[in-house]
């Protein structure tokens, strides 16, 4: 199964760390954020990688090159201009003429994910799109689901947290069959908004996979601080 990564922001939350530096190759305990998330697709199998960049693309392909230093195969879209998560998928699988279903990765989550039960659950659900979640108390900085059953029925992006009737939200981590994508226009668009929160979900087959593990967000300065704090406790924790 092929993977695809975003890895294209301007990490503007992060300033000034991101004034040289891109996102993904800012370290958490010596180790670029995006090097996590290639070490726990390895963990499942998963070694065929695009990554879609575009702020200091140079930097992040100097630093992983075809990825066989890390033993994976790694491919690179570059975005000329930001085409949001739906148009920056759509051009990378339109390009690569990809049929069959791809997991798809934020890449500014540090996450272990188990993406080999999330893979077995959609299939078991013939599902569209399966989107992993995750419980989180901050649910005005994220997009919150609500759930019928194992189906996704409602996608709101960053409610009010008095306003949210849910407190699960999504985690970033997406299995994707590529029709689900036709519902996308050509150039820039946002798979949240468009797949998700602008459409009638009662015809979609959305489902969920709820995520167990550890789930640290690094998109601005105060969440990239925790994150290092939880992962380093995470270590220390491992080693006893």
């Amino acid at each position: 199964m092929k993977v695809i990564i975003l890895a294209g922001g301007l990490g503007e939350r992060l300033r000034p760390l991101t004034d040289e530096v891109p996102k993904p190759l800012l370290p958490i305990l010596g180790k670029p954020i995006l090097e996590y998330c290639i070490e726990n697709l390895k963990k499942h199998g998963l070694t065929d990688i695009i990554l879609s960049v575009g702020y200091k693309s140079e930097r992040i392909k100097e630093y992983f090159g075809d990825g066989s230093r890390f033993r994976v195969k790694i491919l690179y879209n570059i975005e000329s201009q930001p085409l949001g998560t739906g148009g920056a998928v759509k051009e990378i699988v339109n390009k690569l003429g990809i049929k069959d279903n791809f997991l798809l990765l934020w890449g500014d989550n540090i996450a272990d994910y188990d993406i080999s039960r999330m893979l077995t659950e959609h299939h078991k659900t013939n599902a569209e799109i399966t989107m992993s979640l995750t419980p989180r108390e901050d649910v005005e900085n994220f997009g919150v689901i609500e759930l019928e059953g194992n189906r996704i029925i409602k996608f709101v992006e960053k409610p009010k947290r008095e306003e949210a009737t849910s407190n699960l939200i999504n985690a970033g981590a997406f299995i994707i069959a590529p029709k689900a994508l036709d519902i996308l226009p050509d150039g820039k668009s946002s798979i949240e908004r468009q797949c998700f929160e602008s459409v009638s979900l009662n015809k979609k087959r959305y489902y969920a996979f709820k995520h167990k593990g550890y789930w640290f967000p690094t998109d601005t300065l105060e969440k990239y601080k925790q994150a290092e704090e939880e992962i380093r406790r995470v270590k220390n924790e491992n080693l006893h």
